[in-house]
């Protein structure tokens, strides 16, 4: 993994870096676990803008993630490492001993050859999928289930990792990736090792126009617009907007609290994520 920076032959070019995808062993994905991906347009079943900043894009298809890990005890081989538009790390295809494929996301030093397995008596090495009760303590894990079967939501990113901090009665302590301890039951699932493509973060697109090709349009200021279409705007001249910054809906954007008070989920949390820097794990 590395990156690869332009020569400044155009302006575009002059501050514009992309990944070397040296880890990528294979350019076409396999057409059976492939679905069609469909546009909104950030736009809802009326037809109307519900989401800004949202069109056009490079035309995909959805790769199938097995983010359950389910086949327990059967040996599956490292294919390839691809990679996958949808999402910001590389994925992995797995060829089981009984014929199935099927896509994970590929962690770092997974290797081609390499063989992984999921259920309760495997090993703790990188790419195996175990229940948090059975991973040893200070272990690094990736794709946490939240709840028991419903497949990894945490920790999918480029890079990401938590840590299995300490377990107490039937629940796990881990360390996010944004420095928040929570709770987990320990009848969850989670992949062991740190997701690949660790460089992602230092991309620099360098021109607008890779933007739009990753499907998101154009940002106009607040303060630039009308003041019929956003509460920052209007004003003689260029004005400051005269009160806190915020979106087009006046919800906050710095330090409002967006959280509410009685979710559920605030029992599993331990130790706050710290606003404006990185955990350290």
């Amino acid at each position: 993994m590395g990156i690869i920076y332009y020569k400044p032959v155009t302006a575009g070019r002059r501050f514009g870096s992309v990944s070397d995808f040296s880890e990528i062993t294979k350019k076409k994905p396999e057409k059976s676990l492939l679905e069609p991906l469909r546009k909104t347009g950030g736009r809802n079943t009326e037809g109307k803008i519900t989401t800004e900043h949202i069109g056009g894009g490079s035309r995909r298809h959805y790769r199938i993630i097995d983010f359950k890990r389910k086949k327990d005890n059967i040996p599956a081989k490292v294919a390839s490492i691809e990679y996958d538009p949808n999402r910001s790390a590389r994925i992995a295809l797995l060829h089981y001993v009984d014929g199935e494929k099927r896509y994970i996301l590929a962690p770092d030093k997974l290797r081609v050859g390499q063989t992984v397995m999921s259920g309760s008596k495997v090993e703790p090495e990188i790419g195996n999928c175990m229940t948090l009760k059975n991973i040893p303590l200070g272990l690094d894990v990736h794709n946490i289930e939240l709840r028991i079967g419903q497949g990894g939501q945490l920790v999918r990113s480029a890079g990401g990792v938590a840590k299995l901090l300490a377990k107490e009665g039937n629940y796990a302590h881990i360390v996010l990736p944004s420095g928040e301890v929570r709770k987990v039951f320990d009848g969850c699932r989670a992949t062991i090792g740190q997701l690949g493509n660790l460089d992602h973060s230092n991309i620099r697109l360098g021109k607008a126009g890779r933007k739009r090709w990753k499907g998101v349009r154009p940002h106009v200021r607040g303060v630039a617009q009308n003041p019929v279409a956003h509460p920052l705007g209007g004003g003689e001249g260029r004005s400051g907007g005269g009160r806190h910054p915020c979106s087009r809906t006046g919800l906050l954007a710095k330090g409002g609290k967006t959280r509410k008070k009685k979710a559920l989920s605030n029992k599993f949390i331990i130790r706050r994520r710290r606003i404006g820097a990185r955990g350290n794990l």
